[in-house]
């Protein structure tokens, strides 16, 4: 694996209230527009990819263009409606 800048600023992939470990995903933009991601649960396995393959990624998923990898997800991790306990 190729040797990574020193001095990256990570970005935690979190919302602001969350808690714990994680895992999360963390986000550094280095030199040469290049763009490094990692897991925090095993932060020495990272993947780069460029900055325009990034930007190119990020709007596909704010158009929804992913959307049927996560079908009924979004089922699985609501909580289960309150019991009327009466």
């Amino acid at each position: 694996m190729p040797e990574l800048p020193a001095g990256l600023d990570w970005v935690r992939a979190a919302p602001e209230d969350a808690t714990g470990p994680g895992p999360w995903i963390e986000i550094a933009f280095g030199a040469d527009d290049l763009v490094h991601l990692r897991e925090t649960s095993d932060p020495e396995n990272v993947v780069t990819t460029t900055r325009r393959k990034w930007d190119a990624f990020v709007l596909g998923v704010r158009a929804g263009e992913f959307d049927h990898f996560v079908e009924g997800l979004r089922d699985e991790l609501s909580p289960a409606p309150a019991q009327d306990p009466s």
